[in-house]
């Protein structure tokens, strides 16, 4: 069988990676507070795969043995595990829908091709005998981007990318990559590394999420304020369509008519199989750090955000929380001992002591790279930015502590599920002028749904990922339901994903549409515009073979994402 691994089928990460407590003394009262859970409470009990009714394989004998052909028998399987696997991503409504062993519909198939030559067998393979393809990289996914519908009666294939894993080639005078789609994360950084580069994108996701996955969700890492988003990144890209190869030089720009290579980016496998992306490289910096800072207020660290954008300064990290994130931060911090101890005392003294409520104080992290003089002048100009809102420096070991643990936060909520809880995340963008009105009205209608469900709920948010003309926030949101689970998500999540649209930001910025966004799409990029997506897709995959139904919904809008 295939060496390819994957995330546990019930959960976040590998197996025997989890999120503990027991050395983080404020996060026990942080849950009580918040949500009324107590760690120590009995939990739910495990899930237990032998459990799971899995639907079988539709697959027939005939076209399995057409795909081992391709691939060999060691990357075509219809086992059980595999599909289980293969069918969803990894949100909290994958992960409560599989932990109930509640499987409408699963691949039928799964193979693993070794190049972009068996990768191009596959999709003709299918073509010929009418199934269904959906691309799978790490599995990361959160907005149903994976999951065949539950209606396809045709055979599913998940073309899974895991063997296309290789940093292929470095154009070392033009800093350009070609990376295989399939390579994940930690592999292809480790690869650049070794020649000196890096490529700058670090999303949540990272430890478990391909560079073609990057693509097709259009993907935003936490260093894009000095490397871009994978919009930026993406130079050039191949991929594999009926009978052909669609390519995308790597030009540092081109007037060629209406972007082929837009339509690619976001595109969630509708137009064909991502094999090859060639994305821009940078040397790795000489220094790198992150600074720690505090505000007395979000509105504080919001203005402080946006004259940072607009200054001289150009730091890689522009990261503030509001004062319900802060709390959260420090209720995951270990306890401290020693100086540092008394260092974190002698803070909570001297804030009071200036009038600062330290439940709305607002933790901060920018980061900086280049040289040591690069680095200097930009903690500068930040400086003197962050002390004229109000801000204070904190130093470098709440960023380094930062940097450690950043993507360790989507295990916290495969703990909270063993609690009976849920938590989940909602992003957006939009201008600076309509940020302060889009993070009201999006906590208010959070606090309104879990009010109408009737849990205690917990809000929270930060801003990332800053522009010139604006930036993203993303919000986290959690509660311990008290009825049917994804009934009760439903309301929240449509209230948030409204609220975003009803307050002029974006229905994503970085998780792309699949499922769970689609009902919202045509209030953000309008009639016309979902018109012209639509024909787009019906004209490059008139018999519907690529990952069908994604990021356009022929269902009408739910009535609750319609309320005011």
């Amino acid at each position: 069988m295939t060496d390819v691994q994957h995330m546990k089928w019930w959960g976040w990460g590998r197996d025997g990676v989890a999120f503990h407590h027991d050395d983080k003394p404020g996060f026990a009262p942080f849950l009580t507070f918040a949500l009324g859970l107590e760690p120590g409470a009995p939990t739910v009990a495990p899930p237990t795969f032998e459990d799971l009714d899995v639907p079988a394989s539709r697959a027939s004998a005939d076209f399995i043995a057409q795909l081992t052909a391709i691939t060999g028998d060691e990357h075509v399987t219809t086992d059980d595990m595999s599909r289980v696997v293969h069918t969803f991503g990894k949100s909290i409504r994958d992960l409560i829908r599989v932990r109930a062993g509640s499987l409408a519909r699963t691949p039928d198939v799964v193979i693993y091709p070794a190049d972009e030559f068996e990768v191009q067998q596959v999709v003709d393979a299918a073509v010929a005998a009418d199934a269904v393809i959906i691309p799978f990289g790490g599995g990361s996914n959160i907005v149903g981007s994976l999951e065949p519908l539950a209606e396809e009666t045709r055979t599913v294939i998940s073309l899974d990318l895991g063997r296309l894993n290789r940093v292929i080639d470095i154009d070392e005078g033009s800093g350009l990559a070609r990376i295989e789609a399939g390579a994940q994360g930690p592999d292809l950084e480790a690869q650049l590394e070794k020649r000196g580069w890096t490529i700058g994108h670090f999303p949540d996701s990272f430890t478990h999420s391909t560079v073609g996955g990057w693509v097709a969700t259009r993907s935003s890492g936490m260093q894009s304020d000095k490397y871009g988003d994978i919009a930026d990144i993406a130079k050039g890209l191949r991929v594999v369509r009926p009978g052909t190869v669609l390519v995308i030089r790597a030009v540092p720009s081109a007037s060629t008519g209406p972007s082929v290579r837009e339509m690619i980016l976001g595109s969630e496998g509708r137009l064909g199989v991502i094999t090859e992306v060639t994305v821009q490289v940078h040397r790795i910096p000489v220094k790198r750090e992150i600074q720690a800072y505090l505000y007395p207020t979000w509105t504080d660290g919001l203005a402080a955000m946006k004259e940072i954008s607009e200054s001289d300064a150009t730091p890689s990290v522009t990261r503030v929380s509001d004062g319900r994130e802060t709390v959260f931060s420090f209720a995951t911090s270990k306890e401290s001992k020693g100086i540092s101890s008394l260092v974190t005392k002698g803070l909570g003294v001297f804030l009071k002591s200036k009038g600062w409520d330290t439940d709305k104080m607002c933790l901060s992290f920018i980061g900086y790279e280049g040289s040591e003089e690069h680095v200097a002048r930009n903690e500068k100009l930040v400086g003197r930015i962050v002390k004229k809102h109000g801000g204070i420096g904190v130093g470098k070991g709440p960023g380094a502590l930062y940097d450690q643990k950043k993507f360790d936060t989507p295990y916290i909520r495969d703990f909270l599920l063993d609690l009976g809880g849920s938590a989940d995340v909602s992003e957006t963008s939009a201008p600076w002028s309509k940020l302060p009105g889009l993070y009201d009205n999006v906590m208010a209608a959070a606090n309104k749904a879990f009010d109408e469900i009737g849990v205690k709920g917990w809000i929270m948010a930060h801003l990332s990922h800053s522009y010139h003309s604006g930036a993203c926030l993303y919000f986290t949101f959690a509660y311990l339901p008290s009825g049917d689970s994804l009934d009760q998500y439903d309301v929240v999540k449509s209230a948030i994903q409204q609220a975003f649209i009803d307050s002029g930001g974006t229905v994503s910025h970085h998780h792309g549409v699949g499922l769970e966004h689609a009902p919202w799409l045509e209030q953000d990029i309008s009639t016309g515009g979902v018109a012209v997506m639509q024909g787009l897709f019906d004209s490059a995959d008139p018999t519907n073979t690529f990952n069908p139904g994604k990021i356009i919904t022929s269902a009408p809008v739910p009535a609750a994402a319609l309320r005011d």
